[in-house]
């Protein structure tokens, strides 16, 4: 059994989609992203392996960070053939209320080790 990730619960969607590489589409299929571009500090521009293009708003209460919270999907798409190795990952991630400043630093440039839990 893989160890536990543990990311804090109330982060903006852009870190975390940055972070995960993945995208839960409104019909509960989950995509693995090729390009993720930040268009504006509200908006950006995310690339499937599918192909698909959209355009994200960054919401801590959208529909796809609750989803992506929950690790709820109903399958993965077949085109972006997700590797088995990224859903066991994802689905060990635990998401907590709490304080992860290591986690915000790390995004910011610091250094690249993975926040404590």
């Amino acid at each position: 059994m893989q160890r536990k990730i543990y990311y804090p619960k109330r982060i903006p969607l852009f870190k975390l989609v940055e972070k995960i590489k993945l995208w839960p589409s409104r019909g509960g299929v989950l995509h693995g992203i090729k390009t993720f571009e930040v268009r504006s500090s509200s908006y950006a521009f995310v690339t499937t392996h599918c192909n698909k293009q959209m355009v994200i708003r960054n919401s801590k209460n959208s529909h796809a960070a609750r989803w992506l919270r929950n690790k709820w999907h109903a399958k993965t798409c077949e085109k972006c053939r997700i590797p088995q190795w990224k859903i066991e990952k994802y689905s060990v991630t635990v998401f907590k209320s709490g304080r992860f400043s290591s986690f915000l630093y790390q995004q910011s440039g610091g250094e690249d080790s993975e926040p404590a839990g």
